[in-house]
Parts: C-alpha cells; structure tokens; sequence
C-alpha cells in the first residue's frame, strides 16, 4: 500500500516539475530522482511509465526520459455529407453509373478473425508460397546495375520475353514486342476493359464469373451481360447470340479452370469463341489466371487462345501472383495492333510503369533453378488437397456433391438447395468457424440458384480442410434445417 502511495506522489511531483522542461529535453536520471526524491528505483519506474501512459513522457531504454512533445488536438470533424449529391449526379450521356461495389472482392481478400478456416480465400497459404526463393531473387535483384533506376515503360525486355514464351508457347505466337509488363493480373483487367470498351457499353462475360472483373467492369462505367457457360465453358450458341442482340464489342472469359466453376474450354469452342468473336468485330479478354495452378493428375493443357490468334482478336492477360505470394504483384497483357498501343497509353497514364526491383525479382525468380520445382510442388499439393475436400464434403455434405471436379484452380463450386439463404449460411459458418464465400457477387444478373464457393489452397493442409467440412456442416443444419 505504501509503494502505490509513493507512485502516486511520486507522479504528481514529476508533473508538476515538466514544465521546467522543453520538449524532448532529457529530465534527471532515475539515479538522481530516486536520490531527490527518497524513493526506490521501482517506484520511479513505474512513476515514468504512468507519465509515458498519459503521453506527457518518453522513455528511450539506454537513454533516458525525455518531455513528449504537446499533444495536437484533434482536426474538428467535416461534413461530407455534400458528397452524397456529388456522387450521385449523372454525366450527360453516361447510361451506367460508375459505382464501385467491392462486396464480391473483399470476401476474399479481408482477413477473417483468429480461429476461422479461411475456404473463401484466393491465394495460395503461406506454407505453399516460395518465400525462401522470392528472398533470394529480391535480394539478388536489388543489387542488379541499374536495378533502381526507371524502367522501360512497356516492362523489362527480358521479362517480356518470357511471358511471350510462356503465353505463346515454342512456336513463338505471341513476340516480346506484343507484351505489357503489369502490376498484376487484376490490373491488367481493369487496363484492358478500359481500353476496348468505351463507358456505358455492354461487356458480354461468363456466369458465373470473377468477382473482381465485375467489380472493375462497373466502375469504369460498363455494362456486364451475362453469357450462360457449363461443363464445357461458354456457350458459344448464346455468345453469338448476345453479341448480335446487344452490339458488345468486348467478351470476357476464362477458359482454364474458370473461376468459379474450374470449367475447361472445350476445343470445339476455343475455335468457335474466336471465330464468332472476330466475324463480330469484337475482341476477347482471355484471363488465363490458372495455367500455374494446375494439378499433377492433369492431362496435358491447351494452349492459350492467343496462341491461336494472329489476328489480334484476343487480348490475353496472365499473372505471377497466384502460384508465388499476394505481394508479387506481377503480370504481362499481350496483344497485337492498335489495342496493343492503346493498353500502352492507359497504362502509362494509370501508373507509369511497374517498379523495376519487383520486375527485376520475378525475372530472378522464374530464372532460378527453384522455378519448376515450385510449379511440381504446388501442382502436387493442390491435388492433395482438392481430394481431401472432395471426400470431406461428400462425407460430411452429401447434399451438397462438386458437380464438377476440376483437375486445376483451387476451388469447388457446390450448388445449395433451392431457395437456401447464402448470406444466412454464410454468416451460420462464420459462428462455427469456417469462412466461405457466397454465390451470389459471381452473377452479373439475377443467379438461377444459390451456390459456395470453397477453396482449398488458403488453409494449411488437410486436416483444416476435413475440419473446415465439418464447421460448415454445422452451419448447414443451422440454416437448412
């Protein structure tokens, strides 16, 4: 009782002396304040962390207590309230207001409380990132000549080249010449429907698809109309049929392990996409997204649209970002012609150019003996890992059977039964621990029936994944009953 007494004093005297002070002056030392002041070296420490508490000092171990500087009062509070009517007010001629609705993307990307199995995530976890290999390459990178300098706007040569390589395969399709360096894939989106559609056009897209494509569509002022896809993935009978009712110039679609359903392109389709495409006067947006996320059980992949194009109809976007880290914000468009030209201009004037020390260590990175054995690892992984939530949600969800089985991507798209709740369930299976994401942001219009997406690339193995299946069976027999 008698040391809490002497605290106190001890800080009401320390108080009143400070003002003998000037800010960042260095007050006695605590040898001389316990000599002062009578007092034990415990209670003068516990005296300075009561005034470092309330702000009024700093304590810098090694060095001292010094006097804070004066608190600033905090800046009154705006109105905005203006911006509501600021906002709101449509361009003349603008049909499609440029509302920016990122519900869809934020699913995926916030970060769920402690304790929470993330099957609604869409990067790859850590345990699966090559982080050692990415240390390496950046330090590398870093102590290239030149490595901090400005960068050629269209990216690094030798970085261009190898995405023309890898997009365009050993025949050389695709040149280096017909490829943008970008700030990851989401970014190459947002670039190339900008610069094909001008605002309040149609844009004809996949339903389901990426959220975050529809997301970019909206805001720059465009107008997403849905294309129904299966098994197959597009339908190309209602593509041709779309393009004529609505006069789009622009189609959007994913034809590898399409998110969210993992559908293939057939080859019968491939061809057809880009002959009804091109016999329209329109182009296509190809988000390959998927090629690296390939499992190891599956059979030999197609080639790239754009491999197959020399007309220029398809404008291909392709990102380093899934299969490395969320922070390896590196990805190439490629096109030919004047849109080549015109995603130049776009990106110029979005953002310059990407840094060339992120370039410079994805060019480490994918050089580097560590590269393909990366790619088998994950290939492996990923197929470890959708069979054990293939045979968790068929044991704990029979209800609820994958309709379709991808043999690459990192999700399963489960359809509910009808007339099911999604965001309900959603909510239900946050309460029981496991986060998954809601069908409803991959319609671009109204969905013909309520789904889940689940990932299995975002939680740390398979025993998350079984216990994942669990909490969300928990959360079924709350909502369906």
């Amino acid at each position: 009782m008698q040391e809490r007494s002497s605290v106190a004093e001890l800080v009401e005297s320390l108080r009143r002396d400070l003002n003998r002070y000037s800010p960042g002056e260095k007050l006695p030392s605590s040898r001389a304040l316990v000599e002062r002041h009578r007092v034990s070296p415990v209670t003068v420490s516990r005296a300075l962390a009561a005034l470092a508490a309330e702000g009024l000092v700093v304590t810098r171990p090694g060095a001292g207590a010094f006097r804070a500087a004066p608190r600033v009062e905090a800046p009154r509070a705006g109105d905005t309230s203006w911006q509501e009517v600021a906002l709101s007010v449509e361009t003349p001629g603008e049909s499609v207001p440029r509302s920016v609705d990122a519900s869809g993307v934020l699913a995926t990307l916030a970060a769920p409380p402690p304790g929470i199995l993330e099957l609604n995530a869409g990067y790859l976890h850590p345990s699966l990132q090559p982080e050692r290999a990415m240390a390496a390459a950046l330090a590398r990178a870093g102590r290239r000549p030149g490595a901090w300098g400005r960068p050629p706007m269209e990216g690094l040569p030798e970085l261009r080249a190898w995405f023309a390589h890898e997009i365009g395969g050993r025949g050389g399709a695709v040149a280096a010449a017909d490829v943008l360096v970008t700030a990851g894939g989401q970014s190459a989106l947002t670039c190339a429907l900008r610069a094909l559609a001008p605002p309040g056009a149609a844009v004809l897209v996949e339903s389901p698809t990426y959220p975050g494509m529809l997301a970019a569509a909206r805001a720059s002022g465009l107008r997403p109309v849905p294309v129904p896809a299966d098994a197959d993935g597009i339908r190309t009978d209602l593509l041709a049929e779309a393009l004529r009712a609505g006069g789009a110039r622009v189609v959007v679609c994913q034809p590898l392990f399409q998110n969210p359903t993992g559908a293939v392109l057939s080859a019968e389709r491939r061809r057809e996409v880009i002959r009804i495409a091109r016999e329209a006067g329109a182009f296509v947006i190809e988000d390959d997204f998927a090629r690296h996320l390939v499992h190891e059980d599956a059979p030999p992949l197609p080639a790239a649209l754009a491999a197959d194009d020399p007309d220029g109809v398809v404008v291909h976007v392709r990102s380093l970002t899934k299969v490395t880290s969320p922070s390896l914000r590196v990805g190439a468009l490629a096109a030919r012609g004047q849109a080549l030209e015109r995603l130049r201009a776009i990106q110029v004037v979005d953002s310059f150019f990407v840094p060339r020390p992120l370039q410079e260590a994805a060019l480490e990175l994918v050089g580097a003996p560590s590269w393909p054995r990366h790619l088998r690892t994950v290939a492996a992984e990923l197929r470890t890992r959708r069979e054990a939530l293939v045979t968790a949600v068929r044991r704990e969800l029979p209800e609820l059977p994958p309709p379709h089985v991808p043999p690459g991507g990192y999700h399963l798209w489960l359809r509910l039964p009808h007339g099911t709740d999604e965001a309900a369930l959603a909510s239900a299976a946050l309460r029981a621990g496991v986060a998954v994401a809601p069908g409803r942001p991959y319609f671009s219009a109204e969905p013909p029936a309520p789904h889940v997406r689940l990932s299995f690339a975002s939680v740390a193995g398979t025993g998350e994944l079984a216990e994942g299946a669990r909490r969300l069976r928990t959360a079924c027999d709350e909502v369906l009953g």
